[in-house]
Parts: C-alpha cells; sequence; structure tokens
C-alpha cells in the first residue's frame, strides 16, 4: 500500500499565514531603542503661538514648521548652549530657552516641552 504525505489544507495555510502576520505586527508595534532615543531628543514648542516640532539628532536639528515644512539646521560652534543654522535659519538657546532667528528677526520658542505624540 502506497504511503500519503499528509496534505496541507487552504484553510490551515490561512491560519499559519494569519498567525505570521499577527507575529509580525506585534513586533513593529515595539518601540525599539531607536525610536525610543529619538523620542528623548525631541521637542514640541509654539512659534508666534503655532507649535513646532525639533529634533536633535548628532549634530542637526531638524524642524517640522506650523505649514508642514520641513527644516535641516546644522550645528556650529557656540560659546555656550545651542546653535545651529542652514545660512538662511538660525536655531539657538540653553536648555528649554531656545530662539529662532529668519529673516533677521529673533523669535522666542514659547512652552518647549518634551514631543508627546498622539495616540494611535
Amino acid at each position: 500500500m502506497p504511503h500519503h504525505k499528509p496534505r496541507v489544507t487552504p484553510v490551515l495555510s490561512g491560519i499559519v499565514a494569519v498567525l505570521a502576520l499577527g507575529a509580525l505586527a506585534a513586533c513593529e508595534s515595539t518601540p525599539g531603542k531607536e525610536a525610543a532615543e529619538a523620542a528623548r531628543n525631541t521637542f514640541a514648542c509654539q512659534l508666534a503661538g503655532e507649535r513646532i516640532v525639533i529634533r536633535f539628532d548628532s549634530g542637526e536639528a531638524r524642524i517640522l514648521m506650523p505649514g508642514g515644512e520641513r527644516v535641516m539646521l546644522y550645528q556650529i560652534a557656540s560659546g555656550s548652549g545651542v546653535r545651529f543654522t542652514n545660512g538662511l535659519m538660525e536655531l539657538r538657546g540653553k536648555g528649554m530657552d531656545l530662539q529662532l532667528i529668519r529673516d533677521g528677526t529673533l523669535t522666542p520658542l514659547d512652552g518647549c516641552a518634551p514631543y508627546v505624540p498622539p495616540p494611535a
């Protein structure tokens, strides 16, 4: 009598696929070390009554402006505190006391605090 291999039914294949996708999704929802570090270096401030988000990362400051424009600034020498520029805009300050200079106009950033992402 010939020996038959057991067949995998389409239903069983479907269940295995769903379980694999679920495991993959669980891995993606857990914030990694890199994401946690980025969150620690990201701040939200008020610029003339509108929110901006600033992320500091090894010699750079990335700013999300109120209108959605993304601005990249590069760290330059400072006597004390921090100073970042791209030649058109400058961010400087100490701790949470930050100022943005655009078109020669210095504007203090108010209410700077660690960024808290909106709930998913």
